[in-house]
């Protein structure tokens, strides 16, 4: 099932037309992710260009979304060269997505995440670095880390205990299982669930909304309640644990053999090494 999107002012095609840029009103800008060939995966292209992009714009409201049935199945690793495995997908998770995500949280005003579909691994991290999130009802979403045998960022498990409680954040990352567009909504996951071919025109009406208010107020607001929920710095040599451990688990027999399992559409061998 696939929603066209009503094309907005200034289109660009980004990211050899796996990023698409539009204005659909004025004071509010649009990226939306076109790799429906790979369900929306992210790839360092894509990451490149919302990372070089976002900081660009000029608007008081910023709406992130995808094509079709899926919003993004999170990081494009499948296609990764098998004898420098490790390192390009440490590369492309940590620093590509790292500064995607950054450029997305730093936006100073106001973010929408117009999920049209599943939203799954690194695509619900960008999800939720979005202020709100409007989700379509039929979606799946979840973190699979478990399921390829990876660490996830400190960054990452972060923000979503500050979503919706460490309890849930266990669940969501220990059992590796996706959950219903309902539920997330329960779980404070997502703001609304609209039905698939009204999200995005909903996304629109409310950035419309929010766009039509006082910048300053908007920038000002965004600025303090990020501020409150930042935390207080943390040991470094704490941080350096953490990173290593992040960095051991792109070296790991079962890293490499969770996503050749998930690849071949068979049930992972784990030796724990």
């Amino acid at each position: 099932m696939s929603f066209d999107l009503p094309e907005g002012q200034n289109k660009r095609e980004l990211a050899s037309g796996k990023l698409i840029y539009d204005e659909p009103l004025p004071h509010v800008a649009r990226l939306r992710i076109d790799n429906p060939d790979k369900r929306g995966a992210l790839d360092q292209e894509i990451l490149d260009a919302i990372a070089g992009t976002i900081p660009t714009i000029q608007a008081r409201c910023l709406i992130v979304t995808g094509t079709g049935s899926v919003f993004s199945a999170g990081y494009d690793i499948g296609g990764l060269p098998e004898d420098r495995f490790a390192e390009e997908a440490e590369k492309l998770v940590a620093h590509p997505f790292t500064e995607a995500i950054t450029s997305l949280t730093e936006f100073p005003f106001p973010t929408i995440g117009a999920l049209n579909g599943h939203t799954i691994g690194g695509g619900l991290e960008l999800a939720l670095s979005c202020d709100i999130r409007i989700c379509a009802e039929g979606a799946k979403l979840g973190m699979p880390p478990a399921k390829l045998g990876l660490v996830y960022s400190y960054d990452g498990l972060d923000k979503f205990i500050q979503t919706i409680g460490p309890a849930r954040t266990r669940e969501l990352f220990f059992t590796a299982q996706n959950i219903s567009a309902d539920r997330a909504l329960k779980w404070g996951l997502v703001n609304y669930v609209r039905q698939a071919e009204a999200v995005s025109p909903d996304a629109v009406v409310m950035a419309e909304s929010i766009a039509a208010n006082a910048p300053l107020s908007l920038e000002g607001n965004k600025k303090v309640i990020n501020t409150l929920l930042a935390h207080a710095p943390i040991d470094p040599a704490v941080l350096s644990e953490l990173a290593e451990l992040r960095r051991d688990c792109f070296l790991s027999n079962d890293f490499h053999e969770g996503v050749r399992a998930f690849a071949e559409k068979r049930p992972p061998e784990w030796t724990g090494t």
